[in-house]
């Protein structure tokens, strides 16, 4: 399956009178699905399956929250990578999930679908944790922060349909970095004799940029937090925890 994209610049190439085996090599599609396209140019032209960034005119991908979810997971724990021949620019959605969670597996599966409907999810077991995977041509369209090398190795930042989705779901959002590299557990602090336990909310990644998108997430939310560390942020506040856990708790 070639995208609308495709189809469009094959079709501007025929009629500038190119070949249809130059239109191939230019394009990457074969030969008998461009002489479909040159005797039928209207046929199958839906957006229906296509990505919402690609289209005519390119608009936010929905349901809004379920992408907000899926963003925090990829910037957490996520990865695009090239799945199968090049020249078919056919991406990988993966991400791994631990077998201790299987509640945040389904959670991850539902928003893949969601987002991506037409795609099949797989679950790959692994040695403790499954990897959870989606073919599409469009994963780096709908995820332009993808790139070479590691993401605390290159700028993070979103785009301004990004920013906006995450401004008006900043709690899914949240949860998806949570999710995925997060943790909420209990803090013990001994003073003397006296032994004080309270939860809290752990996030650790080393992009400063991943870190930052998740501190002004809080801040839309009204949550507290400070860096305790470098590579990590925390929210430790009992008022802070407790907004918190209404939009992600520990972890199922």
């Amino acid at each position: 399956m070639y995208d609308l994209t495709v189809r469009r610049r094959a079709l501007a190439m025929l009629a500038s009178g190119l070949s249809v085996s130059e239109v191939s090599r230019r394009t990457g599609a074969n030969r008998s699905t461009i002489r479909a396209w040159r005797d039928r140019p209207a046929a199958g032209l839906s957006t229906t399956g296509t990505c919402p960034r690609c289209a005519e005119t390119p608009h936010s991908p929905s349901p809004a929250g379920s992408y907000a979810y899926l963003l925090g997971l990829y910037l957490g724990d996520g990865c695009i990578s090239p799945a199968g021949d090049p020249a078919k620019a056919v991406w990988s959605m993966r991400i791994f999930c631990a077998d201790a969670w299987p509640g945040l597996r389904r959670e991850c599966v539902a928003a893949l679908r969601a987002v991506r409907p037409t795609n099949k999810v797989r679950i790959v077991p692994k040695q403790g944790c499954a990897e959870v995977n989606s073919y599409s041509k469009h994963w780096p369209h709908l995820f332009p922060q993808h790139g070479p090398g590691l993401k605390h190795q290159r700028p993070i930042t979103l785009e301004g349909w990004q920013q906006e989705i995450v401004d008006a779901h900043p709690g899914l959002f949240v949860r998806g970095l949570m999710h995925s590299d997060g943790y909420r557990g209990v803090n013990r602090v001994r003073h003397g004799e006296r032994c004080y336990a309270y939860p809290r909310y752990l996030f650790r990644n080393e992009s400063r940029d991943i870190l930052a998108l998740c501190g002004r997430a809080l801040d839309v939310l009204g949550v507290a937090w400070r860096h305790n560390k470098r590579n990590e942020l925390s929210v430790a506040r009992r008022e802070a925890v407790a907004l918190l856990d209404l939009h992600v708790g520990p972890k199922h």
